[in-house]
């Protein structure tokens, strides 16, 4: 009876988690779908919205340029971060402890801070802003989630693995192509996700290094708010979420990150 009562508690308290976490966003989807541009009720279905903001130019562009830079963020971070996690759990050298420990502050210093030393950094060098300045800092920021998630899937890799290919004649990188990357590219793709969100999301750094007129589409939306919100905002964030959760719900089938082989 206690077990019973235990269960149906724990059912109930993640119903509530789930209903904090997707109720704003289910409201902010129904909203895109009404026809009132104050949210009156009652409800009036409309997709008068997602018209408009097809024909937005400066949202268009501002999403296209989120996502190239996005995309290219998150092929560098991964390869860079992936031979990263591989250096550190195959070779022991001076210093290692001490990388490893400052992979960490990146991801636990304020964007505000980071933002900021990056503005004054690259104008040191001479980059300046722009979106070189932008596609470097969101790659900064996007490392350190990569090597801890590709770090964590290798801590699980028996090293035995690679000893026995290399005794049966294999090279280097016929072991890393053949044994050792086959067996983290769950790690590969959730840390790959894991950039992409980093800086499709990125707001602060990108605010801080964009070009004006140049803009990302947080930045966009941040702007737009301060002029005066329209539903055309939520078109847009509707889409995108529901784009990231369908690219989500298929890379956890495919990657098998339960570890399943």
């Amino acid at each position: 009876m206690k077990t019973s009562l235990l269960a149906h508690a724990g059912r109930v308290w993640l119903a509530l988690i789930l209903f904090f976490l997707y109720a704003p966003i289910l409201v902010m989807a129904a909203m895109s779908l009404n026809a009132s541009p104050f949210y009156q009720l009652p409800f009036k279905f409309t997709t008068e919205w997602y018209e408009e903001m097809a024909g937005n130019e400066q949202i268009i562009a501002a999403a296209i340029r989120s996502v190239l830079i996005a995309c290219v963020t998150t092929v560098i971070a991964t390869a860079l971060g992936t031979c990263a996690s591989v250096a550190l759990f195959r070779y022991d050298f001076k210093g290692k402890r001490l990388l490893q420990v400052l992979l960490f502050p990146p991801i636990a210093i304020p964007w505000l801070i980071t933002g900021t030393a990056m503005l004054i950094f690259f104008f040191f060098i001479g980059i300046g802003r722009g979106t070189p300045a932008v596609i470097v800092g969101h790659v900064a920021l996007a490392l350190p989630y990569v090597i801890v998630t590709v770090t964590a899937r290798l801590s699980s890799f028996d090293i035995a693995l690679e000893e026995a290919a290399r005794s049966l004649g294999a090279d280097s990188w016929t072991v890393l192509r053949r044994v050792t990357l086959p067996w983290i590219s769950p790690g590969i793709v959730a840390g790959g996700l894991f950039a992409f969100a980093v800086s499709f999301d990125q707001f602060v750094v990108s605010y801080f290094l964009s070009e004006p007129g140049d803009s990302t589409l947080p930045v966009m939306i941040y702007t737009a708010i301060r002029k005066g919100f329209t539903p055309e905002i939520n078109a847009i964030s509707t889409i995108i979420i529901t784009l990231s959760m369908g690219i989500m719900f298929l890379a956890t089938r495919k990657a098998k990150f339960g570890g399943e082989h």
